[in-house]
């Protein structure tokens, strides 16, 4: 595997850190430590979820958004993703609601 690609250099810095291969109880950890955006697939997959709740009249909120993006990531979500996701949801006709605080 070449070490120009991103999975390369993450294979070598793991090569590196655990020369004898990674005990596995640090595989949830090293995978928590590896952030990531969410494909356009679980994005549409999330939205079509949150679209089927304001169907059935629920009041979709960031916090709805943030919890379903944790699920489908394990991994705090980010705001470009919470923004992804909203901007799915407002063009089919769900814009969030604004609660106030």
């Amino acid at each position: 595997m070449s070490s120009t690609t991103l999975a390369g250099r993450v294979v070598a810095w793991l090569r590196a850190g655990y020369p004898t291969g990674v005990p596995r109880q640090d595989y949830v950890v090293l995978l928590g430590l590896l952030r990531r955006k969410l494909t356009d697939t679980e994005v549409h997959e999330i939205a079509a979820e949150l679209a089927g709740l304001a169907e059935q009249g629920e009041v979709i909120t960031v916090a709805d958004v943030e919890r379903l993006v944790n699920e489908a990531t394990l991994d705090e979500p980010a705001e470009s993703d919470v923004a992804r996701v909203s901007s799915r949801l407002a063009a089919g006709g769900w814009p969030l609601a604004v609660i106030p605080s």
